[in-house]
C-alpha cells in the first residue's frame, strides 16, 4: 500500500500506482464511492509519525514504523482479520482481489488490452489467463453461424425506387 496522497488525482478520478507488482507504475481508476471512502479514511488516518510532512508527501496507509507505509504483511493480517469479521469462510487472499477485479471487467466487456494496462501486464498472454475464468461469458456469446440460417435484408434497390420521371435527388 506504497501510495501517498500526492499519487490521488481526484480531478481525473486516478491513482497513480508506482512500483508495484512488477515494479511497474500504471494509472488506475478511482471511482467516486472509493474516494469518499478514502476522503473519510484521510480525515481519522494516524498522523503521529509524519504531521510534520507535507500532505502531498504523506502515507495513505502509514505503517507502524515512523516514515514507512503499511506493509504487504499488515495489510495481509488485516485483510484477513477483515474477511472473518465478515464471516467469508472460504479460504482468500489479497490477489484473489487483483483476480476478481480483471475478470469482473472482462465479464463487462471491458477490452482485454484495458485490463492488461490497469493490472501493469507486459504481455498480453498474462492477462489472458484471466479469459479462463470467465467461462460463463462464453455461453452468452452468439455464434456468427447461428446468423447464416437468418435471412438477410436485402437492401433496396434506389433506382427502382424513384420514378422515371424525376431526376436524382
Amino acid at each position: 500500500m506504497r501510495l501517498r496522497a500526492s499519487n490521488i488525482d481526484s480531478a481525473q478520478s486516478i491513482i497513480r500506482v508506482e512500483q508495484a507488482k512488477g515494479r511497474k507504475d500504471r494509472n488506475v481508476m478511482l471511482s467516486p464511492a472509493v474516494l469518499g471512502l478514502l476522503r473519510q479514511w484521510w480525515k481519522v488516518r494516524p498522523t503521529r509519525h509524519d504531521a510534520d510532512l507535507p500532505v502531498g508527501q504523506r502515507w495513505l496507509f502509514p505503517g507502524r514504523t515512523p516514515g514507512s507505509p503499511m506493509t504487504t504483511r499488515q495489510l495481509s493480517r488485516l485483510f484477513h482479520k477483515t474477511a472473518d469479521s465478515a464471516g467469508i469462510k472460504k479460504p482468500v487472499t489479497l490477489h484473489a482481489l487483483r483476480h476478481s477485479f480483471a475478470t469482473h471487467l472482462l465479464e463487462r466487456g471491458t477490452d482485454i488490452r484495458i485490463i492488461q494496462a490497469l493490472l501493469g501486464h507486459e504481455k498480453l498472454d498474462t492477462t489472458a489467463r484471466y479469459t479462463r475464468v470467465a467461462t460463463g461469458m462464453i455461453a452468452n456469446v452468439e455464434s456468427p453461424l447461428d446468423q447464416l440460417s437468418t435471412p438477410r435484408k436485402r437492401p433496396k434497390d434506389r433506382k427502382q425506387e424513384q420514378p422515371q420521371d424525376q431526376p436524382p435527388a
